[in-house]
């Protein structure tokens, strides 16, 4: 009888190890979109009042104007903010930390949130401006230009990681002085931020998302896309040059589409912190380093946490509810520092 010796053996191994890496992959990112459904529905279903599988299909698919079903509207709109702002946090996060090498970088390290709040308390303190449809534009244009600045600081198209993350943490430092300046002088100012600061879902609407919609379908697309010439980035720009890559456009990308992510997400929701921290890292002790993995599991897990929080915040201290800006940091931070104790978190 035949027998293979032991190096056909080691190389049909080798041929079926990428095949097996893949399925399990593959049936990963499956059960991750179930999980995702089910914090969903209870994202609709869990609130001041509680409603049944029933109500909550009744109200989605057959509206008769019960009160019921205008429950259900309004949570599905604040179950689709925190979707498409869940995503976008956490793929910003996840591209943030490939274009700097650095596995503790979020949004917040490059200073996107905080040129969001600057230009939201300028807003709100000195142009009258008052409304959520209002300081939305000023939230993403603030973020906008704080990332072109952060990227024009550190060098533009010859930045490295660490100028990046040096030029971020100056500005944001700038910015966050200036926005506890101007809320400790104005009373009005602090009343008005006090809630969009913490960050929120409790202010969607269909206005909102249709608003920043545009802006995350580009970023999103525009990250997805990135995810080959990051995985040669973090190479080395020597090792991705070999390999047909561009580190400058690549990095400029890379900002481009952490920006819009973050602007847009930032401007509907406030500052929400941690999503873009662990979610990313947390997905990289699961599917290694390759980004082509971690974008799509990144995509699907962040909204997770972020609706999962947005749930535990509701329930918590009934019938009022506890921001999830809050919850995401107070639940978020320990758990972070548990993994990180235990090693089960991967370096970059």
């Amino acid at each position: 009888m035949f027998v293979d010796s032991p190096p056909e053996r080691h190389a049909a191994a080798a041929a079926v190890a990428p095949w097996k890496r893949r399925a399990t992959r593959t049936a990963g990112l499956l059960a991750s979109v179930g999980i995702l459904a089910l914090v969903a529905l209870a994202s609709i279903a869990i609130g001041a009042r509680e409603l049944s599988v029933g109500q909550v299909w009744h109200g989605l698919f057959g509206d008769t104007g019960t009160y019921g079903d205008v429950v259900v509207r309004g949570r599905l709109a604040r179950t689709a903010l925190g979707l498409l702002a869940g995503a976008a946090l956490g793929l910003s996060g996840a591209i943030l930390q490939a274009v700097t090498r650095n596995p503790l970088a979020d949004p917040g390290l490059l200073g996107i949130n905080a040129g969001a709040s600057a230009a939201v308390v300028t807003a709100l303190t000195y142009l009258g401006v008052n409304s959520l449809t209002g300081y939305v534009w000023f939230a993403f244009l603030g973020a906008a230009a704080v990332g072109a600045l952060v990227w024009f600081l550190g060098g533009g198209r010859g930045a490295t990681p660490v100028r990046l993350a040096l030029a971020g943490t100056a500005v944001a430092a700038a910015l966050t002085g200036y926005v506890q300046a101007v809320m400790i002088l104005d009373d009005a100012a602090l009343g008005r931020m006090r809630f969009w600061t913490v960050g929120s879902l409790s202010s969607a609407t269909w206005g909102t998302i249709i608003r920043v919609l545009p802006f995350l379908a580009v970023g999103t697309v525009l990250a997805l896309a990135l995810a080959r010439p990051l995985n040669a980035l973090q190479m080395g720009d020597d090792t991705a040059r070999a390999l047909g890559a561009h580190p400058g456009r690549t990095r400029a990308l890379a900002m481009a589409a952490a920006t819009l992510l973050c602007g847009a997400a930032t401007a509907a929701c406030g500052p929400i912190v941690f999503v873009g921290l662990m979610v990313p890292h947390v997905v990289r002790s699961i599917t290694g380093p390759d980004l082509r993995w971690i974008l799509p599991y990144t995509t699907v897990l962040a909204p997770v946490l972020l609706l999962g929080a947005d749930v535990v915040g509701r329930m918590v201290v009934r019938p009022s509810e506890l921001q999830v800006g809050i919850v995401t940091a107070v639940l978020g931070g320990p758990v972070f520092v548990l993994l990180v104790r235990r090693g089960r978190t991967a370096k970059l």
